[in-house]
């Protein structure tokens, strides 16, 4: 396949002011991604919060810990950050309706989701690949996010197919989607 217009920037000095964002947008969404939702219970308004985020990764093995980037402007931020846990749902493919309803703002969204009350009194959604219930570790700052870290308190897991997210859209690790 021939280079496009942006791997010419390859050959030029790299600039320490960054890559054009458009093209950062762009290479990172060649990169495919697993999908979880991610949950809370508001401190202060005692009302259900989750949000879709393909920003997930494992940290730590001893002690478990994994991480979960959140926009500083999303709805969710700050409830999520001022938690004393969370839960981390890993969505199999067929539960991509999950990640387009909680990539909206709003409680509504639990309205019509099965959930029950976790650790933490995180709502707990339909099991799918995996669910972690994490306990607040750390909240760090990572430019427009804070990366949240929970230590993994509980765990479980399933054989289903994981929904996947790249090129701005769902697949199956068999290209499915």
């Amino acid at each position: 396949m021939p280079p496009d217009a942006s791997s010419r920037a390859w050959r030029s000095a790299p600039s320490v002011d960054g890559v054009d964002p458009e093209v950062f947008r762009a290479t990172l969404a060649r990169w495919a991604s697993g999908v979880t939702v991610v949950t809370c219970t508001d401190r202060a308004t005692s009302d259900p919060v989750g949000m879709t985020a393909s920003s997930f990764s494992s940290l730590s093995l001893d002690p478990p810990l994994v991480l979960v980037c959140v926009a500083t402007t999303a709805s969710a931020h700050d409830p999520l950050v001022g938690a004393a846990g969370f839960a981390v749902h890993v969505l199999s493919l067929e539960q991509a309706d999950l990640s387009q309803a909680f990539a909206r703002p709003g409680a509504e969204k639990f309205d019509v989701v099965p959930h029950e009350p976790g650790p933490f009194e995180a709502p707990l959604l339909p099991l799918g690949v995996a669910r972690l219930a994490c306990a607040h570790e750390a909240a760090l700052p990572g430019g427009d996010h804070t990366i949240l870290v929970g230590r993994v308190v509980a765990a479980e897991h399933t054989h289903a197919d994981q929904l996947l997210y790249a090129d701005r859209g769902y697949h199956g690790l068999d290209g499915a989607g």
